[in-house]
């Protein structure tokens, strides 16, 4: 983190604690503010690109009830504040453990522990990583036509890290990325839902056959793995490409939080969403266009969707998202990415990407 970061943060975090002290001293309930994280309190627009707070927003006094709540915000950002002055780190899970220190203010557990954490970072509009607070989960896998320049932290001199020269492995996104810097003559970046699918483009060397870089996301990709994805398409100027199950997991909450965000990360959503990206698959249509193997759509999924259809800002302004759930309803099957084996099991890098990557018609927004 940068010195002028470092200090904004101190600062501000010394001004929330000092407005709380100035209303005690004056015999006066205290109290913080903070958006609320959900989807009714976010808008959509295309030209901002990504899920923006409306303005509603919840408040915490102090009183009997919550009075523990209070405590343990107050006693993290402190931990926040020696974190930040001594450019030091501490895990979410790290940071439930510090709480057994607070006698009654600790932390039954972790989700308690979160909770107050996502508060803290809602309630100064920053993102926890600045706060000190790390995931405990990996940032991604990147594999392709890309050169990743770190620092070495002890010489602060810059270490070029060639992402072709892994073998049948994969660089691995940091917890933090703000630092990065980057050299690639890629022509796109592929996001992937499934370690399976990365592995096998990987293990074949797709992207040097299509001249791109991978990025495995896992699942709905962190934070780090969202934020290396939109800073290397914006400092080299490439596009985006998604390639998930087709399902409303899938669509609904990997796509979707990968593009514009979500709700409940609303007021960082600008620098953790990719909005320049472009779903290529797996479709609806592709479960005919390429005779799929499928299962049973579940009673989940179709709540899902309609979840999504009622109460998405994202889906409520695309039409052709609208139409391709609509249409997995009625079919009521879902597919997976590795569906394509049944026709064989490179057919994937073979006909299926080259195919989609042709006719631009074929994808979603």
């Amino acid at each position: 983190m940068s010195e002028k970061m470092t200090k904004d943060v101190v600062k501000e975090l010394k001004e929330i604690a000092k407005s709380i002290y100035t209303s005690i001293t004056a015999k006066k309930l205290p109290s913080v503010n903070m958006p609320l994280r959900a989807l009714q309190n976010v808008k959509y627009d295309p030209k901002v690109g990504f899920f923006e707070l409306v303005g509603k927003n919840k408040g915490r006094t102090l009183t009997a009830s919550t009075a523990k709540t209070f405590a343990q915000t107050l006693l993290m950002m402190n931990e926040s504040r020696k974190l930040v002055q001594t450019d030091d780190i501490a895990t979410k899970r790290e940071m439930y453990y510090i709480s057994k220190n607070w006698g009654d203010a600790r932390f039954l557990d972790q989700p308690e522990s979160d909770t107050v954490m996502d508060d803290i970072e809602a309630m100064m509009m920053t993102n926890r990583e600045q706060l000190g607070f790390i995931p405990e989960e990996k940032g991604g896998d990147v594999a392709g036509e890309l050169v990743v320049i770190d620092v070495d932290q002890e010489t602060g001199k810059d270490i070029k890290i060639d992402c072709t020269k892994f073998g049948s492995g994969a660089y691995s996104v940091p917890s933090s990325v703000e630092h990065l810097k980057f050299d690639t003559k890629a022509k796109f970046i592929l996001a992937i839902e499934t370690a399976g699918a990365f592995q096998r483009l990987v293990k074949h060397k797709y992207w040097k056959k299509a001249n791109c870089i991978l990025v495995s996301m896992g699942g709905v990709p962190t934070r780090a793995c969202r934020r290396f994805i939109r800073r290397l398409a914006d400092d080299m100027k490439i596009p985006v490409y998604v390639f998930t199950d087709g399902d409303p997991y899938g669509y609904l909450n990997i796509y979707r939080t990968l593009k514009v965000g979500s709700g409940n990360a609303a007021h960082i959503n600008k620098y953790f969403c990719v909005p320049q990206a472009k779903f290529i698959g797996v479709t609806p249509q592709d479960i005919i266009d390429y005779k799929l193997p499928t299962h049973p759509l579940k009673d989940i999924d179709i709540k899902r969707v309609k979840d999504g259809m009622k109460n998405d800002p994202f889906v409520q302004y695309y039409k052709e998202w609208q139409n391709a759930l609509d249409q997995m309803v009625k079919m009521k099957k879902r597919v997976e990415q590795q569906a394509f084996a049944a026709h064989s099991l490179n057919y994937v890098m073979d006909t299926y990407l080259p195919e989609k990557l042709k006719n631009q018609k074929t994808w979603l927004p």
